[in-house]
């Protein structure tokens, strides 16, 4: 016996690959390093990562596969999840057939200011398929979800597929702008632009919360507690924080 497995059967696939990958900044306030430390566990763990990452894929149509997920010490998480595109029915070792094709991930990059107080989570999320699973579908879903005050969103169509005739095809879906694929709700409650290149099928687009309750953002006191005048200075000080990550520079 070789121990070589069987091959799989593939039937009416897409050799497009289409990936979204998603930047989604959770800003906070915290001065004690214990009590950021205790938001992230809960917050973004790789259980909690998992749970979002299922409901991702619930969201795309697609039926998971495997699961991997790890907690970091003293923070961070990552998750990867394979899936199938339809309800899949083979053995454990056709998996991984689908490794390359089809699978979502989470890190997360946890860090703060020694000074400010201010603390920031990039939470970053690809989602790639082929077929006719869209990751786009997810977007609206992953952003209203975490409500992040900075998000970045990148996309690309790699590779080619064939028509009938045999003719290459280099995008299967009309697509101007990512803001397109947004809902309404979500456009509206953010500023965005985009950088896009269609020739290149890459598109970007990075977006800014208009407005923000200030309570969403502190971790160990509510803002009633605060004095008007610092209310305005942590106001200040966090909307820098963002204006500096969703322009990419300080």
């Amino acid at each position: 016996m070789s121990g070589k497995r069987e091959s799989v059967k593939l039937q009416g696939f897409n050799n497009l690959a289409k990936t979204l990958s998603l930047n989604l900044y959770d800003i906070k306030y915290c001065h004690e390093m214990g009590s950021w430390s205790a938001y992230l566990g809960h917050a973004h763990s790789a259980n909690s990562l998992s749970r979002l990452l299922s409901d991702t894929a619930a969201a795309i149509g697609a039926e998971i596969l495997h699961i991997s997920r790890q907690d970091y010490d003293p923070q961070g998480a990552s998750v990867a999840m394979m899936i199938a595109e339809e309800p899949f029915h083979g053995v454990a070792g056709a998996w991984v057939a689908h490794l390359d094709k089809s699978h979502i991930t989470a890190h997360t990059y946890p860090e703060h200011h020694p000074d400010s107080g201010i603390c920031t989570c990039r939470l970053d999320v690809e989602i790639s398929t082929c077929g006719l699973v869209s990751p786009l579908t997810a977007m609206s879903h992953l952003i209203e979800s975490l409500k992040s005050p900075v998000v970045t969103l990148d996309y690309r169509i790699r590779g080619f597929t064939r028509d009938i005739r045999g003719g290459k095809q280099f995008m299967d879906h009309e697509i101007d702008s990512l803001q397109d694929f947004l809902s309404p709700l979500i456009g509206s409650r953010y500023r965005a632009h985009d950088r896009n290149l269609h020739g290149e099928n890459l598109f970007h687009t990075r977006m800014i919360l208009r407005r923000f309750e200030l309570n969403d953002l502190l971790i160990e006191q509510a803002d009633r507690e605060l004095p008007e005048n610092d209310k305005a200075s942590l106001r200040d000080l966090i909307y820098r924080e963002m204006v500096e990550i969703f322009e990419g520079r300080a």
